[in-house]
């Protein structure tokens, strides 16, 4: 299968979107009423979704390009990037937040965990141009 190099606009549009996601986030908890533990432990699940569904991504590219990837790093790789979900969700559902800053929250965090894996998947893509 021949493969060609990702596009210019799906790159940008990878980039947009981790950072209005990580951005938006981010004021959104500058601004917020909490607090500093309270920012800390929203600050510390964004981080940590970043990092694991970018070794998901990775982790799972590998395994399709038949690099050996071990089982364990494999499961590690989808429990810490559902654990990071599932932390985000208890934190909101036991926060004192309106509704709709929920919500900004839930999306942004999914927005962002999908940039960095759109643009994991575009730097990887491109390696090889």
């Amino acid at each position: 299968m021949a493969q060609q190099k990702t596009s210019n606009a799906f790159i940008a549009a990878s980039w947009v979107a981790l950072g209005v996601g990580m951005i938006g986030y981010l004021v959104g908890l500058a601004r917020a009423e909490m607090l500093l533990n309270e920012k800390g432990y929203y600050f510390s699940i964004l981080m940590f979704g970043l990092f694991a569904v970018i070794s998901l991504q990775k982790a799972v590219r590998d395994k399709l390009e038949n690099i050996p990837v071990t089982d364990i790093y494999y499961g590690l790789c989808w429990f810490t990037t559902l654990l990071a979900i599932v932390l985000l969700i208890i934190g909101l559902w036991n926060a004192t937040l309106l509704p709709s800053e929920k919500g900004f929250y839930a999306f942004a965090f999914l927005l962002a965990m999908f940039g960095a894996i759109a643009v994991q998947k575009n730097t990887r893509d491109n390696a090889n141009f």
